[in-house]
Formats: C-alpha cells, sequence, structure tokens
C-alpha cells in the first residue's frame, strides 16, 4: 500500500436475532461446508481491506467459536434487538484511527468472495474525488456489500436508527458511485428455505 492509497477497514454486521430464520443461530448454518458468518469473514480477510471487525450479539458465543482462530477484531453489541443501525456504529468505532472507510458485510450474505470487496475498494482508490459510498448494483438494484467513507457520513450515521444499515442515508446523496456486480449482491439468507434454493 502506498502513502496515497486510503486505508480501507471492513465491517461484518453478525449480531442480529435472525427471527425470520427459526430457532437455530442463522449466523452459523452452514453455505457450501462452513458456517455463513465464517465465510463472510474469510471473503473480508482474503481482501485488500484491513483490519477486520465482526460485530456479534444474539448467539454471540456460538458465533465467537465459528470465528476461531481467525484474525478478526471482535465487538459485541450490548443491545442487539435495536437493531442494524446500533451494530454499524459500533464496528465503525472499532476500526484504528486514521482508517479512511470501510467495507460493510453482512453476515448473511454467503455467496460474497474478496472480489467483491476488492471491486469496492478499487472503486473509491481510484474515484477522483472521492466518493461519499461505493455501491454495488446488480439487475438495476443497490446490493451489499458497500463501502462507506465512515468520516464523510459520520453526522449521517450517528442519526441513523432502529433496523436499518446506510441505505436510506445513501438514497438522496448525488456522491454515491454505483458500480456493476454479480447476483450475489442481492443474495441473502432470511429462511432455511433460501439456503435449500
Amino acid at each position: 500500500m502506498t502513502a496515497s492509497e486510503p486505508r480501507i477497514g471492513a465491517v461484518i454486521l453478525a449480531a442480529g436475532l435472525g427471527s425470520r430464520f427459526g430457532q437455530a443461530p442463522k449466523m452459523l448454518a452452514p453455505y457450501a461446508g462452513r458456517p455463513m458468518v465464517r465465510r463472510a469473514a474469510e471473503a473480508a480477510l482474503a481482501s485488500r481491506a484491513g483490519p477486520v471487525v465482526a460485530v456479534l450479539g444474539a448467539h454471540a458465543e456460538a458465533v465467537r467459536a465459528a470465528l476461531a482462530g481467525l484474525d478478526l477484531i471482535l465487538v459485541d453489541n450490548p443491545d442487539p434487538a435495536a437493531g442494524l443501525s446500533g451494530s454499524l456504529r459500533l464496528g465503525l468505532a472499532a476500526l484504528p484511527p486514521g482508517t479512511d472507510a470501510a467495507v460493510v458485510l453482512l453476515g448473511d450474505m454467503p455467496r460474497i468472495g474478496p472480489a467483491h470487496v476488492d471491486a469496492l475498494i478499487a472503486a473509491y482508490a481510484g474515484a477522483v474525488p472521492r466518493p461519499s459510498a461505493v455501491v454495488p448494483v446488480s439487475g438495476g438494484r443497490r446490493g451489499n456489500p458497500v463501502l462507506l467513507d465512515h468520516i464523510r457520513l459520520a453526522d449521517d450515521l450517528a442519526r441513523l436508527s432502529g433496523d436499518r444499515g446506510a441505505g436510506p442515508i445513501l438514497k438522496g446523496r448525488n456522491d454515491v458511485l454505483e458500480i456493476p456486480a454479480d447476483g450475489a449482491v442481492a443474495f441473502d439468507v432470511d429462511t432455511p428455505e433460501t439456503l435449500e434454493g
């Protein structure tokens, strides 16, 4: 990394209750032989992003065990029922000072790989001026993960509440960079049937 390249971390949101999934912890559901949350963490760690923060909440001990041995900064959300916004703020706050931006991954999107993360980083690093966010688009719809310039978006992120990520605050901005992506950016798991499909 050269001095002019931005410092970009990653935040994995894995604190949710997963109530639509049923009794078993959703983040631990196997996909292609590994727990979904571990797949997300491995994708982030194999990318250009670093360090990688994982925010835990519901089923924290079981999720922590599923992530054992990975080089992660683990953060506990004491109130996961309050929604995604709190986990997002906790994860961003755990990044070291001087981090310019963060790729935010959802723990229930098991088809995301390092190339998806690296494409967001390359787009951000190559843009002049740099955007407030880089968002993947597939089939005309925005997906995840997203890259957030959390310094520029700090005020908006501080006001975010409930079970919402950054999507609402990015809608009205004209400095969001959209990049084409494959269908993985639109595939998330809410029910066991989704995994079987």
